[in-house]
């Protein structure tokens, strides 16, 4: 970067969330300047006004997955959209006379993890499927496990800490053929790359705006025609009576500008970022040959690099780049001790793991960021290596 300034941070950790972009902003701006109104008011004109707005929020969410409005709940976020495909399905079926099975991938999310351990307490029979070394569920494991009593599948459309592609249309047509409803939690994929639901064949589909520069605190769960679920949050008839509360419109509008945004960009950004990450990639491998990218590279978000450096620390490698926002982890495993699930998911040891390095690239960043980045690192790279 000679002759140019050096920025004072460089923020790579659009994997735990992602910049509001300054349009979506401006959406949510707009729509407060249009006054109060709650949508569920029916008799007044601010409440009319809150009605459309949260009526084309939706269709703007909806059109980014390929689906009709009315298979859109709003939620606070992917964790809750989560809980409420599992948890609303179990409550929905609410027949423990009979047995129920539940699968879901090693590398979940705590978002449907947790909910799974709740539906063993009540009895269901709850099974963990395996992935490959790289990150890969292997569909043949489903099929294999699947039953007469499997009433849910749940596998993410993209990891959150080794970016890998789950092959969710297999999955799909699996548990189409056997019976079961088929969930994926789809909130680091949607908007970073086309996902269309009903192509896919997903019965539940979980997405969640700040991770594709929207607001934070909303989120979405896609609901296929037919599909029962049950209320898990109990005092009101909004969204269709299974999401009780006021839902809140000016961070819909802003969730609505976030999908439209990513519509017409996301291909365009995918292949700038995958650019990026390859070049980040290059100068890592420069600065230390024996580096080792987890998970697979050929089905992969773009913007997604997690790497291990053996013989290092990556906690004190982080240390020596107080400039550089980045992670060892998942944001949602912060401040706990045990190894990362899904590292240790593809039989990495914990040394391995504590030498692993998570880096998110995103939409505002710049060529100039990911070069003083990878300088950053090299540098620290080679301090440590030689004390």
């Amino acid at each position: 970067m000679t002759g140019a300034s050096q920025p004072a941070e460089v923020y790579l950790d659009h994997g735990a969330t992602t910049p509001l972009d300054p349009r979506v902003k401006a959406a949510m701006d707009a729509y407060l300047a249009s006054g109060a109104g709650n949508p569920h008011s029916s008799e007044n004109r601010a409440g009319w006004r809150a009605a459309e707005a949260l009526d084309q929020a939706r269709r703007s969410v909806a059109g980014l997955i390929g689906a009709q409005p009315e298979c859109i709940v709003f939620t606070s976020g992917a964790t809750e959209a989560d809980n409420l495909a599992i948890l609303g399905l179990a409550a929905a079926l609410d027949d423990r006379s009979t047995p129920h099975h539940a699968l879901y991938s090693a590398i979940e999310h705590p978002a449907v993890r947790a909910p799974m351990g709740v539906l063993q307490a009540r009895g269901w029979r709850v099974e963990e499927v395996p992935v490959r070394p790289d990150g890969l569920v292997d569909p043949s494991e489903i099929e294999r496990r699947i039953g007469p009593a499997t009433r849910l599948v749940s596998v993410m459309a993209a990891n959150n800490e080794i970016g890998t592609l789950q092959p969710l249309a297999e999955i799909a047509a699996i548990c189409r053929s056997r019976g079961a409803i088929f969930h994926s939690d789809a909130a680091q994929c949607v908007g970073r790359l086309p996902l269309d639901a009903g192509e896919v064949g997903c019965d539940l589909m979980s997405i969640s705006a700040h991770k594709f520069h929207g607001p934070t605190g909303i989120g979405a769960l896609f609901i296929a025609p037919g599909v029962l679920l049950a209320p898990i949050v109990h005092g009101g008839a909004q969204e269709r009576g299974l999401r009780a509360g006021s839902v809140p419109v000016m961070l819909a509008v802003g969730f609505a500008a976030a999908a439209e945004i990513a519509q017409r960009e996301m291909e365009r950004e995918a292949r700038r970022l995958a650019e990026y990450r390859d070049r980040f990639l290059q100068g890592l491998r420069r600065a230390d040959p024996g580096l080792v990218v987890n998970g697979t590279l050929e089905a992969r978000l773009p913007g997604n690099l997690n790497v291990r450096l053996p013989g290092l620390q990556a906690e004190a490698l982080l240390a020596e780049v107080p400039g550089l926002i980045l992670s060892t982890g998942a944001a949602c495993a912060s401040g706990r001790q045990e190894p990362s699930p899904v590292l240790r998911a593809l039989g990495l040891s914990p040394e391995d793991i504590a030498a692993s390095l998570r880096i998110g690239l995103g939409r505002f960043t710049t060529a100039a960021e990911v070069e003083f980045a990878v300088a950053r690192l090299a540098s620290a790279i080679a301090r440590l290596k030689s004390s």
